[in-house]
């Protein structure tokens, strides 16, 4: 097929064939996708999910009474937290964090890619804040990330914080106000700005958390686009509960999955919620299997199991991956931990690697993430480019 293209010469248009043009830039009918021509220096991943702005502050414990929490909390915010987050801005010298789970993974790949030669521009974020000074200070942590963000940006609801509160045993209690994130829309998906990016990306993803703000409508959006122009759509499951009650949004998006992520204990629950038992290399066997909308490849299935071995799942095959040890005293936090690994088998992903490269990556982003307090990052990336 043929198609018309401006000449990078700067002579004008010229007519090209389709053989001109690598096949996994192809849409379903043979003609050529409309991120053929950016692809290499444009952005390379997108990802679409709930933003937070971390609130991150070394607390006395009598903070943690004060507002009924225990050590260790992963918690949803009620009435009577409705003061911490102001508390812990004007008392406790708060470091600010671009968090959610989605925007750390695509954080983390960021900062990986660095290390590739891909200062800025590679890694993009849309999600829904609020009209306030969070969503600004969120846009601005992200950024100095190297994430371009493209917010929607909803007028009436707060941008969504959690307040990370580092008691003086270094536990550190979580408490999450969604608020905006919980807001975003499909129409945002189809804005000129989302557009643009999710044209050029070459692969997309959003922790299962999505399932519960945007939903299938939006998840159907970027897996379409994605199986019609031969990308990848990656999803994680993200937590046990979305698994559990969220089957019917995980059943409409899974035919669009590409790769999936998850923990043991996510893969577990899913395992049990579908009667496949909680054996793991069973569970990732089975949601390979499941119908999928694009016969372009098949579906890889990652699972992480802490310390234990990561499986990769694909074509019939379970790979094993064994993780290095880390000495138990530079262990600082593991809470980022699988955002990390996603982050870092992203960073090697839209660089054309194989597995074998995007697990190493994927393994060096987590162990570097858990000798650090939350989800974050050194200044510079040693893990060096593979070119």
């Amino acid at each position: 097929m043929e198609y018309i293209a401006s000449c990078v010469t700067g002579k004008g248009a010229k007519t090209r064939t389709s053989r001109d043009v690598a096949p996994n830039f192809y849409m379903a009918d043979g003609s050529v996708g409309p991120d053929h021509l950016v692809h290499k220096d444009g952005v390379l991943l997108l990802g679409v999910g709930n933003p937070l702005l971390d609130i991150s502050c070394k607390v006395p414990m009598d903070v943690l009474e004060k507002y009924g929490v225990k050590s260790g909390d992963i918690i949803l915010a009620e009435d009577r937290h409705a003061t911490l987050y102001d508390e812990l801005v004007a008392q406790y010298a708060p470091e600010y964090i671009a968090g959610g789970a989605t925007q750390n993974s695509i954080r983390v790949c960021a900062w990986m890619l660095k290390a590739a030669g891909r200062s800025g521009g590679a890694c993009a974020f849309a999600g829904c804040v609020g009209a306030d000074a969070n969503g600004a200070k969120l846009a601005e942590c992200a950024r100095a990330g190297g994430v371009e963000v493209a917010y929607q940006v909803d007028a009436e609801a707060p941008t969504g914080v959690c307040g990370v509160l580092v008691d003086p045993t270094n536990e550190r209690t979580l408490v999450t106000r969604l608020d905006a994130a919980n807001n975003f829309t499909k129409d945002h998906l189809e804005t000129a700005a989302v557009q643009q990016l999710l044209v050029a990306s070459k692969v997309v993803y959003s922790a299962g958390f999505f399932l519960t703000s945007g939903g299938p409508d939006c998840t159907a959006l970027l897996g379409k686009h994605c199986a019609d122009f031969g990308k990848r759509f990656c999803l994680n499951i993200s937590a046990p509960f979305i698994a559990q009650f969220f089957g019917e949004a995980l059943d409409a998006t899974m035919p669009f999955v590409d790769i999936l992520f998850a923990n043991e204990t996510e893969a577990a629950a899913l395992g049990e919620a579908r009667g496949w038992g909680s054996d793991v290399a069973t569970v990732a066997l089975k949601c390979c299997d499941l119908p999928k909308a694009s016969g372009r490849r098949a579906r890889c299935v990652v699972f992480t199991q802490g310390a234990d071995s990561t499986i990769v799942a694909c074509e019939g095959a379970v790979t094993t991956y064994p993780v290095t040890p880390l000495a138990k005293e530079l262990l600082v936090d593991t809470n980022g931990a699988g955002d990390a690994f996603v982050g870092g088998f992203l960073s090697r992903l839209v660089l054309g690697e194989g597995w074998d490269a995007c697990v190493k990556a994927g393994h060096y982003a987590a162990r570097e993430i858990i000798q650090r307090p939350g989800c974050t990052v050194p200044d510079t990336c040693g893990y060096g480019s593979f070119f």
